[in-house]
C-alpha cells in the first residue's frame, strides 16, 4: 500500500480508488510516507482529510447503516434457528455456529466490494455445500471426523470470508495481510462492543428488577442472543467506517504481548523438563500443546502483520525472530510425539489432522523465521515476511477442505 500511494501521488484519482478500497490500510500508509512528502499540496490535502475528523466517528451513508441492520438481524435469525424450529441447540450450534457470523460478514465485504454476480453465486454455492455436507454428517458423538469438521469448518468459513475482503485482488499478498489487520482490529473492537452490551445488559436487568419485573429469560433469550450475533457485523462496519479507533490498539497490543509471549513460552518449556511431563503419551497434555501452539503462531502472523507496515527496530525484530525460534521448537516436540503416537498406536482421523497441521506451521515457521533473520540486517525485508505469511494462507485452507470434507469419507465416518 505504501509503494501503491507513493507511486500515485499525482492522481488524484487513483489515490481516491486506493483509499476507498480499503480505508484501514491506507490511512496506516498515509501516516509512515506524511513526513517525507510533506511539501507536496496533495499531500497536504490528504492529510487534512485523514485528520480532519479522526476524533469524530464516521456512521457512514443510512443506506449503509441500512444494510449493516438488515444483515445484523439476519445473523440474528440464523442464531434463533433452534427456537423457531425445535432443533437441537447442542447439535445445531456444535455444527453451525461458524454459519451465523461468516456469511453476513461475506455479505457485507461482497457488497462494498461491489462483486461480480458469477462470484457471489460461487461463494455463495461453497456456504451452501459446507452447510448440507455439516448438517447431514452422521449424529455420532463419538465420530473423530465429525468433531474434527466442526472445528476446522469455521476456518474454511474465515478463509471464504477473506477471500470475499480480498475482492478482484484475491491473488495479491497486500490484501491477504490487510485481512489479518482487519482481524486483529475486529478482535478489539468486538471485545470492546461486548464489553459495552454487557454492561448495558446488566444495568438493564438489575433496573427492571428493581421495579420487580423478571425480564431476564425475555432479555437473554430474545434481545442478547441478537446482539451476540450482530457485535463482530456492527465491529467490522464501525472499523472499516472509522480506522482511527483500534489502528493504534493494535501494534501496541502486539508490541506488548509479543515480549511476554516469549517469556511464557520459554518458562513453560523450562517447566517441562523440570516436571517430567511429556505429550508422548499423554494425549490431553499434546492437545493442549497444540493449542498452544496454534495460539502463538497466530500472535506471531499478527505481530509480523502489524510490524511490517511500520518503522520497526532491530529490538522488535528480535523479539520476534526469538518467539518464532521458541515456537518451532515447540512445534519439533509436538510433531515428534505425533509422530510417535502414529508409530505405536496406529493412524486415526485426529492425529492425521494434528499431524497435517503441525507440519504446515513448521514450514510456515522456518520460512518466516528465515525471513526475518534476514530483516534483521535490512529493515525493509520485513515485507518479504508478510509475504512469506500471505503465501501460506491458501495452504491453509486446502487443508481445512481436506479436513472438513474428505476426513469423513476417507475415515468411514469414524
Amino acid at each position: 500500500m505504501k509503494e501503491k500511494i507513493i507511486q500515485s501521488l499525482d492522481d488524484p484519482q487513483e489515490l481516491e480508488k486506493l483509499y476507498r478500497d480499503n480505508k484501514s490500510g491506507f490511512k496506516k500508509a498515509f501516516d509512515l510516507i506524511y513526513p517525507e512528502n510533506k511539501q507536496k499540496l496533495s499531500v497536504q490535502f490528504w492529510h487534512e482529510r485523514l485528520t480532519s475528523n479522526s476524533t469524530g466517528l464516521n456512521l457512514g451513508t443510512s443506506k449503509e447503516l441500512l444494510f449493516v441492520l438488515m444483515i445484523s438481524l439476519t445473523a440474528g435469525l440464523i442464531a434463533k434457528i433452534p427456537h423457531f424450529t425445535g432443533f437441537d441447540e447442542e447439535i445445531f450450534y456444535s455444527r453451525n455456529i461458524a454459519f451465523i457470523i461468516f456469511p453476513m460478514l461475506s455479505v457485507y465485504f461482497a457488497w462494498k466490494q461491489a462483486l461480480q454476480i458469477k462470484k457471489i453465486a460461487l461463494i455463495a454455492g461453497i456456504f451452501i455445500i459446507s452447510a448440507v455436507h455439516v448438517n447431514f454428517l452422521p449424529n455420532n458423538e463419538n465420530s473423530d471426523t465429525l468433531i474434527l469438521a466442526c472445528i476446522h469448518l469455521p476456518l474454511l468459513l474465515w478463509a471464504l470470508t477473506g477471500f470475499v475482503f480480498t475482492g478482484n485482488h484475491y491473488k495479491s499478498f497486500q490484501k491477504r495481510i490487510d485481512f489479518l489487520r482487519y482481524n486483529g482490529d475486529l478482535v478489539v473492537m468486538t471485545a470492546v462492543t461486548l464489553i459495552a452490551g454487557g454492561i448495558l445488559s446488566a444495568v438493564t436487568v438489575g433496573l427492571f428488577k428493581l421495579i420487580e419485573i423478571p425480564i431476564e429469560e425475555f432479555y437473554f433469550k430474545y434481545v442478547a442472543i441478537w446482539g451476540l450475533a450482530a457485535a463482530p457485523i456492527v465491529a467490522t462496519y464501525l472499523v472499516r467506517s472509522n480506522p482511527q479507533l483500534v489502528q493504534n490498539v493494535s501494534p501496541v497490543i502486539a508490541k506488548v504481548f509479543t515480549p511476554l509471549v516469549l517469556i511464557m513460552i520459554t518458562a513453560y518449556l523450562i517447566a517441562i523438563i523440570y516436571t517430567g511431563k511429556d505429550p508422548y503419551n499423554d494425549r490431553e497434555f499434546l492437545m493442549v500443546f497444540n493449542i498452544l501452539l496454534i495460539g502463538v503462531m497466530a500472535i506471531i502472523l499478527f505481530s509480523v502483520a502489524e510490524s511490517s507496515d511500520r518503522k520497526s527496530n532491530k529490538t522488535g525484530i528480535l523479539l520476534l525472530l526469538a518467539l518464532s525460534v521458541v515456537t518451532i521448537i515447540v512445534n519439533g516436540i509436538a510433531l515428534s510425539a505425533i509422530i510417535f503416537r502414529i508409530t505405536e498406536w496406529g493412524i486415526t482421523p485426529n492425529r492425521i489432522a494434528v499431524f497435517g497441521a503441525n507440519i504446515l506451521i513448521l514450514m510456515n515457521l522456518l520460512l518466516v523465521t528465515f525471513k526475518l533473520f534476514k530483516s534483521l540486517r535490512n529493515s525493509d525485508e520485513l515485507q518479504s515476511v508478510e509475504n512469506s505469511i500471505a503465501i501460506f494462507l491458501p495452504v491453509y485452507t486446502g487443508w481445512t477442505i481436506i479436513v472438513v470434507f474428505l476426513f469423513p469419507l476417507l475415515f468411514n465416518f469414524q
